[in-house]
């Protein structure tokens, strides 16, 4: 998660706080911030952008086992066709 993310749930908590606990505040949001990225550190995600390479890289390899899959048919006519 980017940490303009972080920073945006971070501030939308403390947002969320009432008036009278404000001034305790103060240092709250960059805790929160601190708090939520080592949470999010024990997560096993990626990023979109590693997410986006992987599918283009699972595209790519099946597009690559039907032409296999293909010319192994092929292949296997011709056999047929020589029997």
């Amino acid at each position: 998660m980017d940490a303009k993310k972080i920073e945006d749930i971070a501030r939308q908590i403390n947002d969320s706080i009432p008036a009278g606990v404000k001034e305790f505040a103060g240092s709250m949001e960059s805790r929160i911030k601190q708090i939520l990225q080592q949470q999010l550190g024990k997560l096993d995600v990626v990023t979109r952008e590693e997410m986006d390479v992987q599918q283009q890289l699972l595209l790519r390899l099946r597009q690559r086992v039907e032409a296999l899959e293909k010319h192994v048919a092929s292949l296997e006519r011709d056999l047929d066709d020589e029997s």
